[in-house]
């Protein structure tokens, strides 16, 4: 596995909203290539994973990117979407093919812009159920709002808790800010009026210094809903836009290779893949899925909780790496210890992508030798893979 670069956290309407995803896309997919000092003739495919596939997103924007790059033509690009898990999935979809000699470099990685192309775009105002999920879970597939607050009510997880994790998501992702700069690649974005020379965006700027749960806790919850009430009486409407994550702008891509073409071309990997799974849940509390995909990662990497030194459980929202840690036991010093998507911002398609670039820069930071992440997906899915540094 080579280097990860990837765009700061944007919140909507922020500093990355100017710029259309192709372009931002390209930009981090140009940087992959001038850090690394790879010869971009020589990668197979580009992998890129991206939910809302409409709009500007609509005609292959890895395709687009790397043209719009500079980069040779000859190289193609293919468009994933496994929802939240998609550049995760662009990721393990690159290993498998290595693993199956069908490739031997790849680029792998993801890109949205919620500000220019909005969550639930490529839905078009149709019904995307169709009639059998209609009969099969009747009266009906529930938001993943509500779904969150589900699996705070089975858990246990009261508003304080979740509040005091948010929190604690973005004290640890100002405290990061210095060593997560190697992996953000400077973004420029449009200046006003043809030609202008536009700025360069080189932070994040989700991080809300200085939020405490006492802030937090002034917040009205985000999906209440008395019809919904009248099915789950068990919810206690404790999910709001505090204790969950981010909607932005970003992209992520990585640069990952057979372990025989990185030692031809000379380049030091900075890890490698131990495993990868993906598994489906039950599309009401779709958000336990990280709890199966951890033990199957686990068991393929022959390997135990306790041996992991860093867990990346994507902040979709507090109560989903909450859960994950009370059924794992897992302590708090391995659980995003750089801060998660509460406080960076979760670009739906980058994500994945994003959270193994901060797990590879975290565990170069302390000196661990091995990293779990997983994601939580819309529908009951969720990816988890296992790595090692090198």
């Amino acid at each position: 596995m080579g280097r990860g670069r990837r765009a700061k956290g944007d919140r909507p309407g922020g500093a990355l909203s100017s710029l259309h995803a192709v372009d931002l896309l390209a930009q981090v997919l140009r940087g992959l290539v001038e850090r690394t000092g790879i010869d971009a003739g020589l990668v197979d495919d580009v992998l890129i994973g991206c939910v809302s596939q409409a709009g500007e997103q609509a005609f292959t924007p890895g395709r687009l990117a790397w043209l719009g790059a500079g980069l040779p033509e000859h190289v193609p690009s293919v468009t994933l979407d496994r929802r939240c898990g998609s550049g995760q999935q662009a990721v393990e979809f690159a290993v498998h093919g290595i693993m199956a000699g069908a490739y031997d470099i790849t680029v792998a990685g993801g890109v949205e812009s919620m500000s220019r192309v909005p969550m639930g775009s490529a839905r078009m105002g149709v019904d995307v159920f169709g009639q059998g999920i209609a009969e099969r879970y009747a009266p009906g597939l529930v938001g993943q709002g509500v779904s969150a607050e589900l699996v705070a009510a089975r858990f246990g997880l009261t508003r304080e808790l979740m509040d005091e994790y948010a929190a604690r998501s973005h004290e640890r992702a100002a405290a990061a800010h210095g060593a997560m700069a190697s992996e953000i690649l400077p973004i420029t974005v449009p200046g006003e009026g043809e030609g202008a020379v536009g700025a360069t965006v080189t932070e994040d700027e989700t991080i809300r210094h200085g939020t405490t749960a006492g802030s937090l806790g002034g917040l009205k919850p985000a999906f209440e809903d008395a019809e919904v009430h009248a099915r789950y009486p068990e919810i206690s409407w404790s999910v709001t836009a505090g204790n969950s994550s981010q909607i932005t702008d970003g992209a992520a891509a990585l640069l990952v290779m057979s372990e025989t073409k990185a030692a031809e071309l000379g380049l030091r990997p900075r890890a490698r893949v131990l495993s990868t799974a993906v598994v489906g849940s039950d599309p009401i509390s779709m958000l336990t899925g990280p709890i199966p995909a951890t033990k199957k990662a686990l068991e393929r990497a022959g390997l135990t909780i306790d041996d992991i030194d860093h867990f990346e459980v994507n902040e979709a929202f507090a109560s989903v790496p909450l859960a994950w840690q009370r059924y794992f036991q897992v302590d708090d010093a391995r659980l995003n210890p750089f801060g998660g998507a509460i406080a960076l911002g979760h670009p739906l398609g980058a994500s994945g992508a994003r959270l193994l670039t901060t797990m590879l820069t975290s565990l170069e930071t302390s000196g661990g030798r091995y990293g779990l992440q997983t994601m939580c997906e819309n529908g009951g899915m969720a990816n988890a893979l296992v790595v090692e540094r090198l």
